[in-house]
């Protein structure tokens, strides 16, 4: 839903911003929620801020959602100060709003939050380089380092059971049954596909019952355009979409980096032709996440490393796949089949990835555990 100036404004005033509204306008390439660049001017310098409308038919406790938010950028940010000039990492600084809470609530019942803008930064939806997805993957792993250590008690579920891909292979065969668009006829090939994986479905989450990976703080969605890239240094600084913050696998983790970060296809690219694991970007992102991870990584958890990129990969096909079937009613939609397109280029992604299981495996075992990595 498109809001007017007027509307930006009124949610706007209900923070503690200081200066005169300008100009609100929508920000970014996210799926889910709206999100706006607004400016402001403060005694004639011009200053950004963000704004966020929280998708509510998505994030069903948008108040826990933001316990979570404010929690985990409070630490983040104790953390930067005690490091003072040590560091050139950056955290989401929430903006307060004026009944002291980290939300606003509008006439509509919608929920919005407000940050400092973050400048001089950009995200990529594409890996252009080894060394960038080195830094990227080196950044997501110093931020799951960073919460080792929250205190307090466990973080809410802001989606239940997210990454649980044994639910989400129960949510496609619902789909599959229900068919209520009629679009089952359509998608022979990639329930195939599927389903000659659904073995590989509960790997994960049974070694996490049995104990052998434990559960910790992970992002849930690092795909590398949540992480801001300093315009000078090129160092990744900040991670950004906190939204999934909460209990999960490191595996989830690391496994959405190789698949956003190998291929050098977009994610709903249709020429097929264009999608591939690239090895060289694969061992980047390793050594970068190992650069941080191995910090606090059991054996167990880096062993499965390799299979968290495929599974994660053909977890999000799974995805792409149901809400086609049930009428695109999660992901946004630009144009006719475009979640069939956005599943079938992870299917064939995880082919890709298939075919080079060996050779990432033992680069992980060439690399040795808590090894010297190449910076």
């Amino acid at each position: 839903m498109s809001r007017n100036q007027n509307q930006l404004r009124a949610v706007c005033d209900e923070f503690f911003i200081y200066g005169d509204y300008l100009v609100a306008v929508p920000f970014g390439t996210g799926h889910i929620n709206d999100t706006y660049q607004v400016t402001y001017d403060q005694g004639g310098i011009r200053l950004h801020y963000t704004l966020q409308r929280i998708n509510t038919s998505i994030f069903k406790k948008p108040e826990e959602l933001m316990e979570n938010f404010s929690r985990v950028t409070t630490h983040m940010l104790n953390k930067i100060i005690s490091a003072k000039l040590r560091t050139v990492k950056r955290t989401i600084r929430l903006l307060s709003a004026r009944n002291g809470k980290p939300f606003v609530v509008d006439a509509e019942g919608n929920y919005w939050r407000a940050y400092i803008f973050i400048e001089n930064a950009r995200t990529y939806d594409i890996i252009e380089s080894e060394m960038h997805a080195f830094k990227a993957a080196r950044t997501f792993g110093d931020f799951q380092n960073d919460l080792v250590d929250l205190p307090g008690a466990r973080l809410n579920e802001t989606i239940p059971d997210f990454h649980n891909t044994p639910k989400r292979l129960e949510a496609l065969n619902a789909a599959v049954k229900a068919d209520i668009c009629g679009r089952l006829k359509d998608v022979g090939p990639e329930l195939d596909f599927i389903m000659a994986r659904a073995g590989d479905c509960s790997r994960l989450v049974d070694l996490c019952t049995a104990g052998d990976i434990p559960e910790r703080i992970t992002h849930n969605d690092t795909k590398l355009n949540n992480i801001l890239i300093d315009d000078v240094s090129g160092e990744g600084i900040c991670v950004i979409d906190l939204d999934t913050v909460m209990p999960g696998l490191v595996h989830y983790d690391f496994g959405d980096m190789v698949r956003t970060g190998t291929s050098p296809a977009a994610e709903d690219e249709r020429d097929l032709s264009k999608v591939t694991m690239r090895f060289e970007m694969f061992e980047a992102l390793l050594r970068g996440y190992l650069a941080s991870a191995d910090k606090f990584l059991n054996p167990c958890e880096r062993e499965e490393l390799p299979f968290a990129g495929k599974l994660i990969t053909l977890e999000n096909g799974i995805r792409f796949l149901t809400d086609y079937l049930q009428g695109d009613t999660y992901f946004k939609t630009h144009r006719p089949n475009h979640n069939l397109d956005r599943c079938r280029t992870q299917l064939k992604l995880v082919s890709s990835i298939e075919e080079q299981f060996d050779a990432m495996h033992k680069l992980l075992k060439d690399i040795g555990p808590r090894s010297a990595v190449k910076k």
